[in-house]
C-alpha cells in the first residue's frame, strides 16, 4: 500500500526526531550560554564600565526580560501559524549576533541595547521548541523529552560561565561576548536546513481529530489557562522557582568572589562545570522519574515528583549562604544542584499536555511570560537591590544576606507543585466516573 504524502511527512518527522531534539537542545544551550554569560562576567564589567549592582541586576534580569518575555507572545502565535523551525533559526541568528555586539559596549546605556537585542532574539526559541516538542512525543515520554531539552539551561549556563571565564581572564569580557555569540549564527543555518516540521498533534492523535478546524484566538489562549487551575498552579509554581533560580545563579559567581574568595578563573575551572554537569544529572533524573511515576499512577505524580525533589534540595541550598569554608560551601552547592534541576522536564511536559493542541505555543509563551518577567525581571534585580540596600551595614557580605532572602521563597514553589499535583488527581478520578 502507498503512502500518501502527510503519512511520508509524519513518518520521517517521527524518524528524525532524535535529531530535531538535539538541534532544540543545542539551540537552547546557545540561548541560555549567551545568556547566562553575564554572570560570570559582572565583576569584570562593574570594574570597567563603573556600574552599580542595581545596574548589573538590570542587565542581568528586567532588561533583558521585559522583551525577552513580551515578544514571546506575538512570535508564539505566529508560531502556531507558520513555520516554527524558520523562527527558531532566525531568532537564534539574532541573539547571536547581538551577544557578540555586546563586546563592544562603551558604557551601561549601549551595554543595555545589546541585551534587549539579545531578548528580542531569544523570545523566538522557547515557544516553537516546546511545541515541536510535544507534537513529537507522547505524554508518556514527553517529560523525558523536555529533560534532555532543559539540558540546554543547565549545560549551557553552565559552560557559558566556564569558556566566559576563560576567554576573559586570558583576554577580556569583551573578547568572551564574541566568543560565545559567534558560533550560534553557523547553528541557525545547520536548523535553518535539517531541522524537522512535525503536523500539529502528531503524537496525539484523538486530541488532534478533536481539535476545532478555526484558529483560536490569543485571548481563547489566555482564557483557557486562566480556567485550568492546574496549569495556574503550575505556572506559579515554576515562577516562583525561576525567581529564585536567575537570582542565585546570576550573582553565584559575584558571590563566590566576594564572599568565598575564589577568583573569576577559578569559578570557571571548579564550579561552573561541575555544576553544570550535576545538573544536568538532575534534570534526566527528574524526567526519567516523573515518566515512571506517571506511567504507575498517573499524570498527576509528575508535579510531585518535583515537589520532593525540591524538598531535599532546599537545606542545602540555604545551607550554602552559612558555610564560610570554600569546600563546604561547595559541597552544599553541588548537592542543591543535583536535586534542583528536576522540575524543568516534568512542568513544561504538564504544561503542554494541559493545553489545546492548536494553542501549545501559546501556552507555552504565556508560561514563559510570567516566568521572565516575575522570574528572570525581578530576581537578579532584587538581589542587587536588596545588596545596595544591605551594603551600609553588612559591606562586602550585603550580597550573601540578599541571595539568601530570595532562596527562602522555595516553599511556595513546593506548596504549588503540590497543590497541583492533588487538583490534577482530582479532577482526573472525577473524569473517570
Amino acid at each position: 500500500m502507498k503512502l500518501d504524502r502527510p503519512e511520508i511527512a509524519d513518518t520521517l518527522a517521527l524518524k528524525r526526531r532524535g535529531w530535531t531534539l538535539a538541534l532544540l537542545t543545542l539551540t537552547y544551550f546557545f540561548s541560555f550560554m549567551d545568556r547566562q554569560i553575564l554572570a560570570i562576567l559582572l565583576e569584570a564589567i562593574k570594574a570597567d564600565l563603573k556600574l552599580s549592582d542595581t545596574q548589573l541586576g538590570l542587565l542581568s534580569g528586567l532588561v533583558f526580560a521585559i522583551f525577552y518575555a513580551t515578544l514571546g507572545i506575538p512570535i508564539a502565535r505566529l508560531a502556531d501559524r507558520t513555520s516554527r523551525k524558520r523562527i527558531i533559526a532566525i531568532s537564534l541568528a539574532v541573539w547571536s549576533a547581538m551577544t557578540a555586539l555586546s563586546g563592544f559596549a562603551q558604557n551601561f546605556t549601549q551595554l543595555m541595547l545589546a541585551r534587549i537585542g539579545v531578548g528580542v532574539g531569544e523570545a523566538g526559541a522557547g515557544p516553537p521548541s516546546h511545541s515541536i516538542i510535544a507534537d513529537l512525543y507522547p505524554p508518556e515520554k514527553r517529560a523525558s523529552a523536555m529533560a534532555i531539552y532543559s539540558l540546554g539551561v543547565l549545560l549551557g549556563g553552565g559552560l557559558g560561565m566556564m569558556i566566559g571565564g576563560f576567554v576573559a581572564h586570558a583576554y577580556n569580557w569583551r573578547v568572551a561576548m564574541m566568543v560565545v555569540g559567534l558560533p550560534g549564527v553557523v547553528l541557525a543555518i545547520i536548523v535553518w536546513l535539517f531541522m524537522a516540521e512535525p503536523r500539529r498533534g502528531l503524537s496525539d492523535a484523538q486530541r488532534a481529530m478533536d481539535a476545532p478546524a478555526a484558529m483560536p484566538s490569543l485571548g481563547d489562549g489566555i482564557a483557557a489557562m486562566w480556567r485550568d487551575p492546574v496549569a495556574l498552579y503550575l505556572v506559579a509554581a515554576v515562577t516562583i522557582t525561576s525567581l529564585v533560580g536567575y537570582a542565585l545563579t546570576g550573582w553565584g559567581p559575584s558571590y563566590m568572589q566576594r564572599s568565598l574568595g575564589f577568583s573569576m578563573l577559578e569559578v570557571s575551572k571548579y564550579v561552573a562545570l561541575p555544576a553544570a554537569l550535576i545538573g544536568s544529572t538532575s534534570a534526566l533524573l527528574g524526567g526519567a522519574a516523573a515518566d515512571r511515576a506517571a506511567k504507575r499512577y498517573g499524570l498527576h505524580a509528575q508535579s510531585w515528583v518535583v515537589a520532593v525533589f525540591k524538598v531535599v534540595a532546599f537545606p542545602f541550598a540555604v545551607g550554602f549562604y552559612f558555610v564560610d569554608d570554600p569546600r563546604f560551601a561547595l559541597a552544599s552547592y553541588f548537592i542543591a544542584a543535583l536535586f534542583a534541576g528536576a522540575y524543568l522536564g516534568p512542568t513544561f511536559a504538564l504544561i503542554q499536555h494541559l493545553a489545546p493542541i492548536r494553542l501549545r505555543a501559546v501556552w507555552a509563551a504565556l508560561t514563559l511570560l510570567v516566568i521572565n518577567l516575575i522570574g528572570l525581571g525581578l530576581g537578579p534585580f532584587l538581589v542587587g537591590k536588596l545588596s545596595d540596600h544591605l551594603q551600609p551595614s553588612y559591606g562586602t557580605q550585603s550580597l550573601r544576606w540578599a541571595m539568601l532572602c530570595v532562596a527562602l521563597l522555595t516553599p511556595l514553589a513546593i506548596f504549588a507543585y503540590w497543590r497541583a499535583g492533588v487538583v490534577m488527581r482530582r479532577r482526573d478520578a472525577t473524569a473517570t466516573l
